[in-house]
């Protein structure tokens, strides 16, 4: 227990220590550079050790010392377990939260749809969606659970597959019967293409350069068209009869299904390394709105067409 009463100083001790300097921690912790100097001073007496290594001048003032950096990812991770343990305190008191990260377009084409019954099976968790195009971090951003797209390896994050996915051309059904002769790759070339720039930022994603080179048609060119930096809405582009986008099947699931979008090329698909994983801390395995959340994800899955099943 005795520790516990120099937590202050550990706080100040961990901020000083990722900022390089007592200033910032200072302003981090919304205290005086002296008074994050002087818990620091009171830490490093009690251990008996110093914490960091104080030059006069130089961009690298205040360097850890060793002993400082083989202790300080205990420490954080301390602090990330205390964090936690403070959330659950709350949601005994004020009812279970669930706040859930994934991206705008995965919400709008996937989740959202769906959601409603997860919240009939588990009419006690409150929702939380937080939409980013970029990971966040879980500790930081008070994030319980969450969906991510890529690999299957970040760290400090159990990841579970839930589906792998394809790309593949599509267009509305008025754009297709409008142009019956829009069967083959070489007609492409006549009509405006929807570009996802999302995609484009992703090197493990196809463009339509990528898609015509693959498809055989290197002297198609790719550059026209129309460029929109969200997924979901490249899709209602296409549905709205703008022209003609790559889909991910995952997004366009929905769409297809109920004829919104159809894919005029049936057989030219170009499948991705990259798949849809549920994430969460490895100490949220205890915490069952997070099991909750993830075993009805994996549900949908099963219940969802063959093309959006784990291979």
């Amino acid at each position: 227990m005795e520790s516990l009463a120099y937590l202050n100083a550990l706080k100040a001790f961990e901020a000083s220590a990722r900022h390089r300097s007592f200033s910032a921690a200072g302003v981090e912790l919304n205290v005086t550079a002296a008074a994050v100097g002087q818990q620091v001073r009171t830490l490093e007496a009690w251990l008996g050790v110093p914490l960091f290594i104080r030059a006069a001048t130089g961009p690298a003032r205040l360097t850890p010392t060793d002993a400082a950096m083989r202790a300080l990812p205990d420490i954080r991770l301390g602090f990330d377990h205390l964090i936690t343990g403070i959330g659950r305190l709350r949601e005994a008191a004020h009812g279970t939260v669930l706040t859930v990260t994934v991206s705008p377009a995965f919400a709008a084409k996937w989740l959202l749809p769906r959601i409603d019954r997860f919240q009939s099976r588990h009419p006690g968790v409150d929702l939380r969606l937080d939409t980013s195009q970029h990971p966040i971090d879980f500790v930081a951003n008070g994030i319980d659970v969450g969906v991510r797209y890529g690999e299957g390896h970040w760290p400090g994050l159990v990841a579970i597959k839930l589906m792998d996915e394809d790309i593949f051309p599509v267009c509305s059904p008025a754009l297709r019967d409008r142009v019956p002769e829009l069967r083959v790759a070489t007609d492409i070339a006549r009509y405006t293409l929807i570009h996802d720039l999302t995609m484009g930022s992703n090197p493990a994603l196809p463009t339509w350069r990528s898609w015509l080179d693959a498809a055989g048609h290197p002297e198609i060119s790719s550059e026209h068209g129309l460029r929109i930096n969200n997924s979901a809405a490249v899709l209602q582009a296409a549905a709205e009869g703008q022209g003609l986008a790559l889909a991910r099947s995952v997004m366009a699931a929905d769409d297809l299904a109920a004829g919104r979008l159809v894919r005029p090329f049936e057989n030219m698909p170009c499948p991705v390394a990259l798949s849809y994983y549920v994430v969460y801390r490895p100490e949220s395995d205890a915490a069952t709105h997070v099991t909750a959340f993830r075993d009805w994800l994996l549900d949908e899955v099963t219940r969802a067409a063959p093309s959006q099943r784990t291979q």
